[in-house]
């Protein structure tokens, strides 16, 4: 009976924290109208969150023109500094990293130059420890104070263990990760696919924050996709359900970057494109892989016949893979986000039109299609949208 009382109390305490979280700031009264909690326990469990430090009391705004009588009416809403976090993204050529408080303000930002494929598990280690003290400085923390660090990795990774199966980041395949940094930081750890953790972002900052089913993909170096279903993040048994860049389009295709051939992202990835455009492309000597694909845009937008062919294919496929999405998990939303969603060609009227043709066709709305241009630091920012997930499950 105590058991089930206990875990009575801290549903209570997720739900308040998740309304809280979605709405910015409520009354009492609407949290429980909202939750369907008695007015009773949200005042009993509120108290309890607030002596915790999670949560404190704000007057609710007064709309502009109309004067205040009588005392302010108060609502709830969360304490930014009770829950402080670092987010840190590993990619081809760069680290991104931030440190967030609970509402997602960033406190501090760095990004740095990184050759991953140069490093071993002991040698990133240090590495990443080295960062976390310069980007501690940066937002005028302690890293002791920090809650914890949400490190987002591109590959297939076990996030319940922190085992990273296979990532082009690093030379070696069924790497310990979790267990490598865990001896070298001085905070609790969280590793877990990098597309994932954007999905976390849109979930606690962005276009998913009131939405309890949708799905993110994102496109640049690879092709990630990160699914959210009644809330939380699918990830599979064993961190495999959301590899949407490895299905297979064309049996015995193009080599994709994992080994295998056929893949979605051996198409309609950055390195995919330009290794179909060695015959269009100038020689560009020391571009990077961004402004290589910039010129073949620019070309193909020029009227350049194969370099159209080269991005109609690839929207062509793209378009597919959507709609079999579409098909299978039937969400209320996708976001498309990534370096390459600067290049319209995957957002135009005619690659919507193409993904619709492909899809089932029922009396009921279609899933929006919207792209989100995050930046860089999008991906960090899942990370730490990682860390504070993890923390706060521990903590309500």
């Amino acid at each position: 009976m105590k058991s089930s009382l206990i875990e009575q109390r801290k549903q209570g305490r997720v739900l308040i924290f998740s309304k809280l979280r979605k709405s910015g700031q409520l009354a009492r009264i609407d949290i429980a109208k909202e939750t369907g909690l008695s007015p009773a326990t949200v005042t009993t469990i509120t108290a309890e969150m607030m002596a915790d430090g999670l949560i404190e009391e704000v007057d609710r705004p007064t709309p502009n023109g109309e004067v205040r009588r009588g005392r302010p009416r108060v609502e709830l809403k969360l304490r930014p500094s009770s829950c402080v976090v670092a987010g840190i993204k590993l990619s081809e050529g760069v680290i991104s990293s931030m440190i967030v408080d609970l509402e997602g303000n960033t406190l501090g930002s760095l990004v740095r130059p990184f050759d991953a494929a140069s490093f071993e598990a002991e040698e990133l280690a240090v590495t990443l420890n080295a960062l976390l003290q310069d980007l501690a400085e940066t937002a005028e923390q302690k890293v002791e104070d920090l809650a914890g660090v949400g490190i987002g990795v591109p590959g297939i990774v076990n996030k319940e263990e922190g085992f990273v199966h296979w990532s082009p980041l690093l030379k070696k395949r069924n790497v310990s990760l979790l267990t490598t940094l865990t001896d070298h930081l001085p905070i609790p750890v969280f590793v877990d696919n990098d597309t994932n953790l954007v999905a976390l972002a849109e979930l606690w900052f962005g276009y998913g924050r009131t939405l309890d089913d949708f799905i993110v993909v994102t496109i640049e170096h690879g092709v990630g996709m990160g699914i959210v279903i009644d809330g939380q993040v699918y990830r599979g048994a064993q961190g495999r359900g959301a590899e949407f860049g490895h299905t297979k389009i064309i049996p015995d295709g193009a080599l994709c970057r994992c080994g295998q051939r056929g893949c979605l992202e051996a198409y309609i990835a950055d390195y995919a494109l330009l290794r179909e455009a060695s015959i269009v492309l100038p020689d560009l000597p020391g571009a990077s892989v961004e402004q290589r694909l910039d010129k073949l845009y620019e070309i193909a937008t020029d009227g350049n016949h194969d370099a159209q062919s080269i991005f109609a294919r690839a929207g062509k496929l793209f378009s597919l893979g959507l709609a079999n999405l579409i098909n299978i998990f039937d969400p209320k939303l996708i976001i498309l986000s990534g370096e390459q969603m600067r290049l319209d060609y995957l957002s135009s009227p005619e690659f919507k039109e193409e993904v619709q043709r492909n899809i089932i066709h029922v009396d009921a709305p279609v899933p929006e299609i919207v792209v989100h241009r995050w930046g860089d630091l999008m991906w960090a920012k899942g990370a730490a949208a990682f860390a504070l997930n993890e923390c706060m499950n521990a903590s309500l």
